[in-house]
């Protein structure tokens, strides 16, 4: 099992706790069943950006206080160096870099993402998470799902959309793409 996946499904134990939500309620709010959520809080099943994304929206806390347990602290700026940021390497074709990660009440959460070729072909699995989203296109070439919709996107090409459609991405040629995720809107919400 993956070290990082145990420590986000603890936090998200912990947190569910505290805000006295239980396990079957919460997993109703997010929209899976009490043994998706049981595997999710042992680290068993890998987490999407956009459940995490989610989560932290319902239990009123930054994305960050789920993915690495630190609370964001610095309110005028975030500086990050070329290649840096807060690494999420969840699963085994993407890895996240967070490029806002001690900036508390942020407005939007930045991500440097890098998707690796995936062997079958078959669509990824699409996912929904409240407010908006801009996907910038660095490196590579990638195939973007938007609900029924797909855009090839080539480096400098970006999508802008409402992301409680469903959306997925996939890579093109065989070679990894790296693309800015920036996703903008309000994630708190009422308990």
């Amino acid at each position: 099992m993956n070290e990082q996946l145990i420590d986000i499904g603890r936090r998200l134990s912990a947190l569910r706790q505290i805000q006295d939500y239980d396990a079957d309620g919460f997993a109703r709010r997010m929209g899976i069943t009490g043994a998706e959520l049981a595997a999710y809080e042992k680290g068993e099943n890998d987490f999407s950006f956009s459940f995490l994304y989610n989560a932290a929206g319902a239990l009123g806390v930054d994305v960050m206080d789920l993915m690495s347990g630190d609370s964001p602290r610095l309110s005028t700026c975030c500086l990050v160096r070329g290649g840096g940021g807060y690494a999420v390497n969840r699963h085994a074709n993407y890895s996240y870099k967070h490029l806002a990660f001690t900036f508390r009440n942020k407005a939007a959460e930045p991500f440097m993402v890098t998707v690796e070729p995936k062997p079958g072909g078959a669509p990824p699995e699409q996912h929904t998470h409240a407010g908006q989203e801009l996907d910038y296109m660095v490196s590579g070439r990638m195939r973007f799902f938007l609900g029924d919709v797909t855009y090839d996107l080539d480096p400098g090409d970006s999508v802008y959309f409402d992301s409680g459609v469903p959306h997925a991405m996939s890579v093109l040629d065989g070679a990894p793409a790296t693309f800015l995720a920036v996703v903008i809107g309000s994630k708190k919400e009422e308990k």
